[in-house]
């Protein structure tokens, strides 16, 4: 298992930031504030880019910071890639 490639910021958070690039299929250990989460990454994530830590399903808030960032537009598992193809911004609309 891998630690220290991905970080979560909040406790509240359901996705990871990945420092470096990440190929998958590949097993990782993040910090989620007090608790250690084992995540199988199941797609390559680019640095910067975001992965589920736990399933999110459809129309459910994604959490980064602590905040929510957007809205899953399907249903999201745990280490799927989360990025614009699945996920809705709740920030910066003018059409909302």
């Amino acid at each position: 298992m891998l630690t220290g490639k991905a970080i979560v910021m909040e406790e509240r958070d359901n996705v990871a930031t990945v420092v470096e690039p990440m190929d998958a299929p590949r097993e990782i250990i993040v910090e989620a504030g007090s608790r250690k989460v084992v995540v199988h990454v199941t797609e390559n994530i680019p640095v910067g880019h975001k992965f589920a830590i736990r399933d999110i399903p459809k129309g459910s808030d994604i959490l980064k910071y602590g905040e929510t960032i957007g809205v899953a537009r399907a249903d999201i598992r745990a280490g799927q890639h989360v990025h614009v193809h699945n996920l809705e911004s709740k920030r910066g609309r003018g059409d909302q």
